[in-house]
């Protein structure tokens, strides 16, 4: 009993020294009482955030619509005589210039016609020839009594005659030379060929299949539906003068082709209110082809000193649109905003931020309304 009661109490000593080595610790924690120990400095506990300046510029105002390309102009080549494909001269799907030589139709036939009425004409001068000069002796003969009234009516009758086989044979001849003109198929304007379809040594005939397509691609026109809703700004904006329209490719974000706004149509369609419009687009590189599915872009106006912060400063939350400004104090200072349209990488606010706040643009997901941040340039 001796030996157990003396553990218990040297147990109990030990503990209470303890408890009074706490005491003490925590004493000199409270009151400063260890020199070697400091307190947080908390400029060092501060978030380092970066922050940007409300940037203050004018923007242009922008409709853009789903829309589709449509060539200006697409006509099927056809011949207007018939004859054998003597030649085929351009490639299939090349791009030619108004005027190029396409295709060759066999000329024979029609140069012979030519040379035929020509030389028919050319006989036929020389019997005009004579009749005027046999009206012109006769005349003078009827004047001094030698000659018959009746004999020089019929000099004058077969001088007219003459005159007309002249004209007659000049037709001729200009139908054998727009006849033989036909065997050439020239290209009508710029533009490119389709595939061919009569080959080289072809039967042809004037009402027969087209030989192929040529369809212009520079400029191009692009189509779409603006809605009824929009057309009011669109109007304005053509009052005011030039309507610019720039033309997106699916999974571009800048536009490679521009042009301007150069038709609207007449009626609103009732059952979707949209009306069709059209704006014509500059293809030099005759990379945009018809029937491809595009972005249009109509400029319509500008919004001058709009406030814009930067697309990546901006957050949300079941509140609404927001961002983080510096606050009195380093403090981060949550604003919900008013948003508008995005240009260039940056955002318009309406409402929420003033011209001289600096706007915090990273690292938000570690800071919080009243946050203590380090701003970085």
């Amino acid at each position: 009993m001796t030996h157990t009661w003396k553990i218990a109490l040297g147990t109990a000593a030990l503990a209470a020294i303890a408890v009074a080595v706490v005491v003490v610790r925590q004493g000199d924690a409270l009151f400063g009482g260890s020199a070697g120990a400091t307190m947080p400095n908390p400029a060092m506990m501060a978030m380092p955030v970066p922050v940007t300046n409300i940037v203050k510029k004018t923007i242009p105002i922008t409709l853009e619509y789903s829309a589709r390309t449509e060539s200006i102009r697409n006509v099927a080549l056809q011949a207007k005589i018939s004859g054998y494909i003597q030649q085929q001269h351009v490639a299939d799907g090349a791009d030619v210039k108004e005027g190029d030589l396409l295709y060759t139709i066999d000329p024979r036939d029609f140069q012979a016609a030519l040379d035929q009425a020509k030389a028919l004409a050319q006989r036929n001068i020389a019997a005009l020839e004579y009749a005027r000069s046999n009206l012109d002796r006769g005349s003078a003969l009827a004047q001094s009594g030698f000659l018959a009234k009746d004999t020089l009516d019929q000099r004058s009758s077969a001088a007219r005659q003459a005159e007309a086989t002249r004209a007659m044979d000049q037709a001729a001849i200009r139908t054998a030379e727009l006849n033989l003109s036909y065997t050439q198929i020239r290209a009508p304007f710029a533009g490119r060929l389709g595939r061919n379809q009569a080959p080289v040594g072809t039967l042809i005939g004037a009402n027969g299949a087209p030989l192929n397509t040529l369809v212009q691609l520079d400029p191009i026109y692009v189509t779409f539906n603006p809605s009824e809703t929009d057309l009011a700004a669109i109007e304005k904006a053509r009052t005011a003068g030039k309507v610019t329209a720039d033309v997106l490719l699916p999974g571009e974000a800048q536009a490679r082709f521009s042009g301007e706004l150069t038709f609207i149509d007449n009626t609103v369609d009732h059952s979707t209110g949209t009306i069709i419009a059209r704006a014509t687009i500059s293809n030099t590189d005759r990379s945009l082809l018809p029937g491809q599915y595009v972005r249009v872009r109509l400029h319509v106006g500008a919004e001058p000193d709009a406030l814009m912060v930067p697309e990546t400063a901006l957050g949300s939350s079941q509140l609404g649109k927001y961002v983080y400004v510096v606050g009195e104090g380093n403090k981060a200072d949550q604003r919900l905003v008013s948003t508008g349209v995005s240009h260039d990488g940056l955002i318009v606010v309406r409402k929420g931020v003033s011209e001289g706040d600096r706007v915090i643009n990273g690292n938000l997901q570690k800071i919080g309304p009243g946050a203590l941040v380090r701003p970085l340039p």
